[in-house]
């Protein structure tokens, strides 16, 4: 008996619509998936763990630096677009009431540039997306050299992995006092209300872009780790400042990857990476 050319076409659409289901859906997973690396809460009695949970990224923020502990952020497909860079630095109004809000012009003349933690880059898929990354709460004072070559070249490594079918987990901040930047050695600006970090770090978690990340790491997954000085004589090699987690955790005391399971963290935690880098 012939099929008629209706009931053909109804086989396909189904046959098509069952492939598609069985396709990778990306989407934009929980920044924090990875674990709360200082346990932040968004409480204005805990001034120097205070969190600011934004769509596009998570912040643990410090109110006597001025400046992020911490930002957590995950950027895959979905996130990347056309969008035209926004430019509109300014205060962020969602902290609390009473707390001194870096602004716009804080960073002007001190020899120090106004540094993305969440890229404008890693937020293109929207121009609200990308608005929200020029908030001074996702900022620190950064070398020239060290914004604009050390970590513009690893900020541009991480979205080729993307481009290639990766999804990175990545989570950066800074610690100690102290940098050099075009006008010499600073360790505060803004008349003494934002702290110049004398280290700024990055881990990223890379994997094949997909779903139920948690459960797709393994002892294989690779993890960059990058501890480097926030000098303007540093390299624009980021490569030459990998180190481990481990070591970033026991510089900073935060407990990265602490959603996975012990002996996996601790698998990951303590290997360099030596992967490619570009």
């Amino acid at each position: 008996m012939k099929v008629s050319h209706t009931l053909k076409y109804l086989f396909i659409l189904l046959l098509a619509f069952s492939c598609k289901s069985t396709e990778v859906t990306p989407d934009k997973t929980d920044h924090l998936a990875l674990g709360n690396p200082s346990n932040a809460i968004t409480d204005s009695s805990q001034p120097e763990n205070y969190l600011l949970a934004k769509p596009q990224y998570v912040v643990s923020y410090s109110k006597s630096r001025g400046i992020p502990n911490w930002v957590s952020w995950h950027v895959n497909s979905t996130w990347l677009g056309q969008t035209d860079r926004q430019d509109n630095f300014r205060a962020d109004a969602t902290l609390p009431a009473g707390w001194y809000k870096v602004n716009a012009s804080s960073y002007t003349g001190t020899g120090f540039d106004r540094g993305h933690c969440t890229p404008s880059a890693d937020r293109t898929s929207s121009s609200e997306d990308n608005a929200a990354t020029f908030l001074m709460t996702n900022m620190l004072p950064q070398a020239p050299n060290h914004n604009r070559e050390t970590w513009a070249n690893l900020e541009e490594y991480t979205r080729k992995l993307v481009q290639q079918g990766m999804e990175i987990y990545v989570i950066m901040g800074a610690y100690g006092a102290g940098g050099t930047g075009e006008n010499g050695y600073r360790k505060t600006i803004d008349e003494g209300r934002v702290t110049v970090p004398a280290r700024i770090w990055k881990v990223l978690v890379v994997l094949p872009e997909g779903n139920n990340d948690l459960n797709r790491i393994n002892s294989s997954t690779r993890v960059i780790a990058v501890d480097s000085p926030n000098l303007n004589s540093v390299s624009g090699d980021w490569a030459k400042y990998r180190t481990t987690v481990d070591a970033i955790e026991q510089a900073t005391g935060y407990d990265l990857l602490s959603a996975l399971p012990t002996k996996l963290q601790q698998d990951l935690e303590s290997r360099l990476d030596n992967g490619p880098v570009r």
